[in-house]
């Protein structure tokens, strides 16, 4: 977002998540030694007080959120009541079609980076594959073998690993009781990465890449946002149940296909 405003002549403030500074930090130490004149990009943290201070403040014209939907909600009806520009983006719960003629390996490494990228951390990640016809056959052995190949590991270390943790604690409890839920409610875990182990990092919040394949729309699973490394997998029969799925969301859903048939891509467009 502050690209964008600073290009376009405004100020910023920037108002982290209190778990998460060190990025921020910087991002705005970067920003000081290119030569950004003071008080153009600015960080203030904090937690709710410090946020409410900014929906309300009266120099504050435009507010920019993305989290949680209640957080979100509550965003856009407190800043528009304080007369301002808001623009509150809240969960996901986005979907991809994988289509019986599918590129494989395009498919593959398309739902290995959406999935599993950030740890799933991030509200474009793909949390769930329909998988239509045949297509669950073809894709989901060579899925499973990237999955199982992704090295989790701390990220502050000059040795890269290809999947970092999830932020706190709480939400790493919080992703695997998802997962147990969508087990005991009848899903199957093909790709299983609860119980993984990171020597160099005993006490860390990891979840390995995990897949949980025979999804049904009624699970809590299917229902919740995750926002872990965690990919439903769904199987419809065809393409018009798949987008039916998709729009039976209670999530504003960012959506695609892979398919090599025109036909099917501007249905799936339509």
């Amino acid at each position: 977002m502050f690209p964008v405003a600073v290009t376009c002549g405004n100020t910023f403030v920037l108002k982290p998540s209190e778990k998460v500074p060190l990025s921020a930090m910087k991002l705005g130490e970067l920003l000081n030694e290119s030569g950004l004149p003071p008080g153009v990009f600015n960080i203030v943290h904090g937690d709710k007080e410090a946020v409410d201070a900014l929906l309300t403040h009266p120099l504050v014209r435009a507010i920019s959120f993305v989290g949680s939907t209640g957080v979100a909600k509550y965003i856009y009806q407190t800043g528009t009541a304080n007369g301002k520009r808001v623009q509150s983006a809240g969960g996901a719960k986005n979907h991809l079609i994988i289509m019986p003629d599918a590129d494989l390996n395009q498919a593959v490494k398309a739902v290995q980076a959406s999935a599993f990228g950030c740890a799933g951390e991030r509200c474009m990640a793909v949390s769930t594959a329909i998988a239509v016809g045949a297509a669950a056959d073809r894709i989901l052995p060579a899925l499973i073998d990237v999955a199982k190949a992704i090295k989790v590991g701390p990220t502050d270390r000059p040795a890269q690993p290809d999947m970092g943790p999830v932020i706190t604690a709480a939400h790493r409890d919080r992703v695997l009781s998802l997962v147990a839920s969508g087990e005991q409610e009848g899903a199957k875990i093909i790709c299983d990465g609860r119980g993984i182990k990171v020597p160099d990092a005993p006490g860390g919040f990891y979840v390995g890449a995990t897949i949980v394949d025979q999804v049904a729309s009624e699970m809590t699973i299917a229902r919740e946002e995750v926002f872990g490394p965690v990919l439903n997998v769904m199987r419809m029969e065809d393409l018009d149940n798949a987008i039916a799925q998709a729009n039976r969301s209670s999530f504003g859903n960012g959506a695609a296909i892979f398919t090599n048939s025109g036909a099917a891509a501007r249905e799936f467009k339509h």
